[in-house]
């Protein structure tokens, strides 16, 4: 039975500059009313440039993080971010069987402004490992099209790569159309059930980073609260479309959503 609360243990990197990682996750799973907590997997220096250095926690540290806080605290639903290469897969791959709460997977890759964040060795264990234990994977078109071989570049596509990615293990896909071309942005739900459709009009802006991080940490807070699916994913949806409407323009590269934005709107 989740908690009310909702309790969520997010294993992703830290990025310094705040937009993106744990960091962004935990403001979006606090601002939802729920509750983060945090397993790192990597310590990132970036700002809005750009990643300038990765530095990876050891992998006993990865899994001490969180056996600590589902040993004591527990958790409704888990988040996936940044894993960097095969061995943190399996890490981490191990520590969701033993947390048997359901977890929103996003399949970092590449970071917003190029730097690769995951090896090239690892997809495979993504894919064999991660996607299976997906109650909801939230790619974006660049990582459907490595993870299912099929080209991203249409509506038509992404649905395509969905169900290739539901054949694949997850139960849930949410395939993201932000690197669609169009006037238009939209983000696929796809289930075995049939597929929601969530389209927006697409906003012109380089502040961007950080939105795939936001929107599994709010999908994953939804369900921890028991929220279903599809509920869960349109509130998701519908803040992040907000914080990226209200990005408060920092730094000369791709700044940051503002995730604060529903305490203004208490004022």
């Amino acid at each position: 039975m989740a908690n009310s609360l909702g309790r969520v243990l997010i294993i992703a990197g830290s990025d310094s500059g705040g937009g993106a990682g744990v960091q962004a996750d935990i403001k979006t799973v606090t601002m939802l009313g729920g509750y983060a907590a945090t397993a790192i997997t990597a310590i990132t220096v970036q700002n809005t440039l750009g990643v300038s250095g990765v530095h990876p926690i050891p992998l006993a540290v990865i899994d001490a993080q969180a056996r600590a806080v589902l040993d004591d605290i527990g958790a409704d639903a888990l988040k996936t971010g940044m894993l960097g290469d095969a061995a943190t897969v399996e890490a981490v791959a191990a520590i969701l069987d033993y947390a048997a709460a359901p977890a929103v997977i996003d399949p970092v890759m590449i970071a917003k402004g190029g730097a690769s964040l995951l090896a090239e060795a690892a997809i495979g264990a993504v894919r064999s490992l991660m996607i299976p234990r997906a109650a909801l994977l939230t790619p974006n078109a660049p990582e459907a099209a490595t993870l299912t071989g099929i080209a991203v570049e249409t509506l038509d596509d992404m649905r395509r790569a969905g169900e290739a990615l539901l054949g694949l293990g997850a139960r849930a896909v949410l395939m993201k159309g932000g690197h669609v071309p169009g006037d238009q942005v939209v983000d696929l739900l796809l289930t075995p059930q049939g597929e929601t459709a969530f389209e927006a009009e697409r906003i012109d802006t380089r502040h961007t980073h950080g939105t795939g991080c936001t929107l599994a940490s709010a999908c994953a807070t939804g369900l921890a609260q028991g929220l279903p699916l599809v509920e869960a994913v349109a509130r998701a949806w519908g803040y992040v479309q907000e914080a990226i409407a209200r990005a408060p323009g920092l730094g000369a590269g791709h700044g940051p959503l503002d995730h604060g934005w529903p305490l203004r709107d208490r004022r």
